[in-house]
């Protein structure tokens, strides 16, 4: 017989909205119970970037200052080298925010630390290597979950399930809540070079015809990006890991004497990029936040900050329903039709720079230019704060309304 328990509020998945979503409901009052399939959360090769947007919910949290005692560099501009010029994009030290810059930290220090803040509320619960493989339906409505764990399986039984477990979400796929696929024209390959002081700080990113290329600043290394067409990566196999590193040389010239860090193809890692969206996030005693409820284009890197935006917002709409043992779909209406706009609107840009520039640039051959509305924003600083605002902060920022009950 599996063992089981009952808790308030399950979630399916440790990333950032699960986390995130169990340590503002457990800070308000409410028994939740997260389970993340994994043993740890070291998955390298992720975006890593924490946005503004995320750094002035920790500090509505109060737990900013402690938060960035940990690891992590500090991106105040975002610049690209387009064609040969460099063109600078955003800057976000005018942001009306507590932090004008967006941090790059490992995912996994992140999550730890949420993990540690919500151990401080009794009614926290984390179980690692817990797998959900299966809803538990009764009477029309979503009643828990089963999951298998090294114990044996387990039966969660909870007012509310939660579905934040990614882009290849179990929860919605048992749910059988239907899926739009927006398409994306590109794969990412991402890989580690190591860094040296003279290389510079700052986010860049570089572009030629036919190529583009992204640095991260992570320390002592650089978390790199290498974009190719989608379903490209047999045909960068086919031609060979020496043509690979030269393509990424004449990129970034200044990389060359490092590139035989890359010794093999398992030193890569393929993101197969998809940009979808539920039509419906919900269903009785279900909802799903993050990645799980739309999928996000690694564009501007703020799929994670989305995802913690999803948490925020159902948080302030669901603490209080669930304290009171009265959540009804009405509830999870309006966390989605709180979300649905800034999705629909973020998706829509990134759908709208797929399709406009990187699939162009993607095919293109010969000499590329620099577009001449990027070059305003070498001419014109101020207008760097208009995608800062769409970056750092988005559309329609939350903010944590629910106090803390201890």
């Amino acid at each position: 017989m599996p063992s089981s328990l009952t808790t308030t509020c399950t979630i399916a998945g440790g990333g950032p909205a699960g986390m995130m979503l169990g340590l503002l409901l457990a800070r308000a009052g409410v028994d939740v119970v997260v389970l993340e399939k994994h043993a740890d959360f070291l998955r390298d090769f992720r975006g890593d970037t924490i946005h503004p947007s995320t750094l002035e919910v920790m500090h509505e949290l109060g737990v900013l200052e402690e938060f960035l005692k940990l690891p992590h560099q500090r991106a105040e501009t975002l610049s690209g080298v387009i064609g040969g010029e460099t063109i600078h994009i955003a800057d976000f030290r005018h942001l009306p925010t507590h932090c004008g810059f967006i941090a790059l930290m490992p995912q996994w220090d992140f999550l730890d630390f949420l993990a540690d803040q919500g151990k401080l509320y009794p009614g926290f619960t984390l179980k690692m290597r817990a797998e959900v493989t299966e809803l538990i339906e009764e009477g029309g409505r979503i009643a828990g979950v089963r999951a298998t764990t090294p114990d044996g399986p387990l039966e969660i039984r909870a007012m509310l399930t939660v579905g934040a477990d990614g882009r290849h979400s179990i929860v919605r796929a048992q749910a059988g809540l239907a899926v739009d696929d927006l398409g994306a024209p590109m794969d990412v390959l991402w890989m580690h070079l190591s860094r040296r002081p003279e290389d510079g700080e700052n986010l860049l990113g570089r572009i030629e015809a036919g190529r583009i290329f992204v640095m991260l600043n992570r320390g002592d290394y650089w978390q790199c990006a290498f974009v190719i067409q989608k379903g490209g990566i047999g045909e960068v196999k086919q031609q060979g890991l020496p043509a690979f590193r030269e393509a990424i040389a004449q990129l970034a010239p200044s990389l060359r004497d490092r590139l035989d860090e890359i010794r093999s193809w398992d030193d890569i890692k393929l993101l197969t990029v998809v940009v979808d969206r539920l039509r419906r996030w919900y269903r009785p005693g279900l909802l799903c936040i993050g990645d799980a409820a739309h999928a996000m284009s690694p564009i501007g890197g703020v799929g994670i900050n989305l995802a913690i935006q999803d948490a925020v917002a159902a948080s302030n709409i669901l603490a209080a329903p669930l304290r009171d043992k009265s959540v009804t779909i009405d509830d999870l209406q309006a966390v989605q039709r709180r979300r649905q706009l800034p999705t629909r609107l973020t998706q829509r840009m990134q759908v709208l720079a797929q399709n406009g520039i990187i699939r162009n640039v993607l095919k293109s051959r010969g000499k590329l230019k620099a577009p001449l509305p990027l070059k305003l924003f070498n001419r014109f600083p101020v207008l760097r704060r208009i995608p800062a605002r769409l970056i750092g902060m988005g559309v329609r920022p939350e903010h944590v309304r629910i106090p803390e009950r201890r």
